[in-house]
């Protein structure tokens, strides 16, 4: 399968490689980065079992997560991009950043370069997120990138909040 890869100021968002799996295994093991995804630290084998899932969804969906990797150092700095599996509320964008490039901005850097992706490339008319309540860094970038709360849900058993944006709200936070 032939996966786009975008590339902004500081990422490159790239096709998994071996070389990922471990830092995603080291992310996902990482209680702070887990507290609003998962709720808890994956085990080893459940990091492994994730990552083969997100690269999975790009072979069933045709997209999925980029690997992020940050052009200067060419270090691992985490996954987003776009999930829809069986049963979701809709074609979402979401992100998990390793702790060490938290409050750098290439969370929104990178969703901002897939949300054009969607929407220019792949001819998305909506877009949401899935995030937990209590996540508020998570609501403040969706925010920021235009996205607008819409309702609560539960996924898997967790209590989540629905954020989305269709293509006009997109092409007005273009616009300036």
């Amino acid at each position: 399968m032939n996966i786009p890869e975008l590339e902004t100021d500081s990422l490159r968002l790239r096709a998994w490689q071996e070389s990922d799996i471990e830092p995603y295994i080291n992310m996902c093991a990482d209680a702070e980065v887990m507290r609003h995804l998962t709720g808890k630290p994956m085990t080893r084998q459940e990091g492994w079992r994730h990552a083969a899932y997100i690269i999975g969804h790009w072979q069933i969906r045709g997209y999925g997560h980029w690997a992020l990797e940050h052009k200067d150092s060419g270090r691992f700095v985490g996954r987003l991009g776009f999930f829809n599996p069986e049963d979701w509320p809709g074609f979402e964008i979401g992100w998990a950043i390793s702790r060490p490039f938290w409050r750098q901005g290439l969370a929104e850097e990178g969703a901002r370069a897939a949300l054009a992706y969607a929407f220019e490339e792949m001819g998305r008319e909506d877009v949401i997120s899935v995030i937990n309540p209590e996540n508020v860094a998570s609501i403040a970038l969706a925010e920021k990138l235009g996205e607008r709360y819409r309702r609560d849900g539960e996924i898997l058993g967790h209590k989540v909040s629905i954020y989305g944006m269709d293509k006009q709200d997109w092409l007005r936070t273009q616009q300036g």
